[in-house]
């Protein structure tokens, strides 16, 4: 007999957790991934993270060491997709356990619903944020109207349940992005919420992602059969 889909907990029921300090980038791998390991054994819920790292450099399943131009601060090994990028105060990290096999067993679909998350969220700031074709990141045009990366996205699904997942660059130092190739791509710059001349405090990012997220979470479960394959 053909199971009935589980549209897995509404929003409501979906942990929020935000980190009032910067946390080491140790100890938030080790309780995301102790998480995920809990939500797939059915013994905790979903949740979303939201955190701010002490400077630091994270290397994606991708990463090039060529790209790694100035270890100035910590690295480390994530587990995720893509290769290297920065995290630090100033940057919203949000970190997204969601059990997929509830929400359509689509990866590629989650991962577009959270870039489109992301941009529908920096649009409420007034930001013309976009995809690009061919580049993984969120992308805008800086105040001198050069293409650039104000977001980075970097997944991993294990047991169809995700970790890791978004940073977006509120009120970061810029210059600390120089120690890398971020993701890879060298000829675009990275800029910010307040590079951009937006005036925006965590707490109202936060504020935002919060009530964009159910239209997110609906678009998990509204997956088209067609575009369901993985």
């Amino acid at each position: 007999m053909d199971e009935k889909p589980h549209d897995g907990a509404s929003p409501a029921e979906i942990e929020w957790r935000i980190e009032p300090d910067p946390l080491p980038y140790p100890q938030a791998l080790a309780d995301m991934e102790a998480r995920a390991a809990a939500v797939a054994a059915g013994e905790a819920g979903e949740r979303v993270w939201l955190i701010e790292h002490p400077p630091l450099y994270t290397a994606g399943t991708s990463a090039d060491t060529a790209e790694l131009l100035d270890p100035r601060f910590p690295v480390y090994d994530a587990g995720r997709g893509g290769r290297y990028t920065y995290h630090g105060p100033g940057q919203r990290v949000g970190y997204l356990t969601i059990d997929l096999a509830r929400r359509g067993k689509d990866i590629r679909n989650f991962v577009h619903g959270l870039e489109g998350w992301v941009i529908a969220t920096l649009g409420d700031f007034g930001v013309e944020a976009r995809r690009a074709e061919g580049r993984i990141g969120i992308w805008t045009d800086d105040r001198n109207g050069r293409e650039a990366k104000i977001g980075a996205i970097g997944v991993r699904v294990r047991r169809w349940v995700t970790l890791h997942g978004f940073s977006v660059n509120i009120d970061p130092d810029l210059t600390h992005f120089s120690g890398i190739v971020p993701c890879g791509i060298s000829e675009f710059p990275v800029t910010s919420l307040a590079a951009l001349g937006k005036t925006v405090t965590m707490a109202d990012f936060d504020n935002a992602l919060r009530a964009r997220f159910p239209a997110f979470i609906a678009g998990l479960r509204r997956c088209p059969p067609a575009d369901c394959a993985v």
